[in-house]
């Protein structure tokens, strides 16, 4: 399928919206590993590699040699330096990625607004980092003014959304009031109140039992 000029769009689409769920879902679930660590909060992200190595290097192994994606390739064939090279990049920077959504964790933020930020800012970063390292996007935005105006507009957009996600992400509720003094108060005195019978009941025989030894000396004499 490389280099296949026909386009699937069923599938590209399909594509799509399975890469954004699995994305959309990373940030809560990483959060959730990272808060339920005992210790060592980098510990997530040991398991975030594993869970790579696994889905990253056995998956396509299937996917080419089960499901025959690169058929009458093979999956020796077709291995450059370059390639892996920019691929082996691809995956460092993919890394610190994950590195960075754990770290902003680990520092008090909360996945209902770092996913969003990092998700919306990254489509702007990826835009100027394009158009810098292409000629030709530089030239056909240069020449067609339409256009680069309706894109810096939507960078804009994406820009202005990042910002309200940070502004109006909904901040934890306020802690639980104390009790009313005044409840204290009365619990108090209901315990000393049905503590006192039993010391005035104690006090009561004390002086009974003194009374009766001493009409038991009187009779003897």
């Amino acid at each position: 399928m490389h280099g296949s000029s026909a386009a699937n769009f069923p599938l590209i689409i399909v594509s799509i919206l399975a890469t954004a769920v699995f994305w959309g879902v990373y940030g809560p679930f990483l959060q959730w590993g990272h808060g339920a660590m005992e210790s060592g909060r980098m510990r997530p992200f040991i398991c975030v590699g594993i869970a790579y190595l696994l889905v990253a290097v056995v998956g396509p192994i299937l996917v080419i040699s089960v499901f025959g994606m690169e058929k009458g390739e093979g999956l020796m064939a077709g291995w450059t330096m370059k390639g892996i090279w920019w691929s082996f990049i691809a995956g460092v920077v993919g890394a610190l990625g994950a590195l960075g959504m754990l770290l902003a964790f680990n520092f008090g933020g909360k996945p209902h607004y770092v996913p969003p930020l990092i998700f919306g800012l990254a489509p702007v970063v990826n835009a100027f980092f394009t158009i810098s390292m292409n000629a030709q996007l530089r030239e056909q935005l240069a020449q067609n003014i339409v256009r680069s105006s309706f894109f810096g507009a939507g960078l804009l957009m994406v820009a202005v959304g990042a910002v309200t996600v940070l502004v109006a992400a909904p901040k934890g509720g306020p802690p639980k009031p104390a009790p009313p003094a005044e409840t204290v108060t009365e619990e108090t005195a209901t315990e000393k109140a049905d503590e006192s019978p039993d010391n005035a009941t104690d006090e009561s025989d004390a002086p009974s039992e003194s009374t009766e030894s001493e009409d038991t000396k009187s009779t003897e004499e």
